[in-house]
């Protein structure tokens, strides 16, 4: 059995797992927060509509915009009501 070189050093605390702070995605829901339009079409160059819905809609629920934001897709277009 071949023997296996290993270390093994003592810690106070494990680390907390880092995450990404912010998404290419917010500013499409920053503008359209900021906008006085109740209904918007949105649409992101070489990106299927259906994923960037997903993708919305996870920063969405990640910022707890659940309540001010909805997002869909009709015919490939993105739609984002509030």
């Amino acid at each position: 059995m071949k023997v296996l070189s290993f270390n093994l050093l003592p810690v106070t605390k494990k680390p907390s797992r880092r995450f990404r702070k912010g998404s290419k995605y917010d500013p499409i829901i920053d503008s359209f927060l900021e906008s006085e339009h109740e209904i918007v079409s949105a649409t992101v160059p070489g990106k299927d509509a259906n994923y960037v819905r997903i993708q919305l809609k996870k920063r969405i629920d990640s910022r707890d915009l659940k309540k001010q934001i909805e997002v869909s897709v009709v015919n490939n277009i993105i739609y984002l009501e509030k």
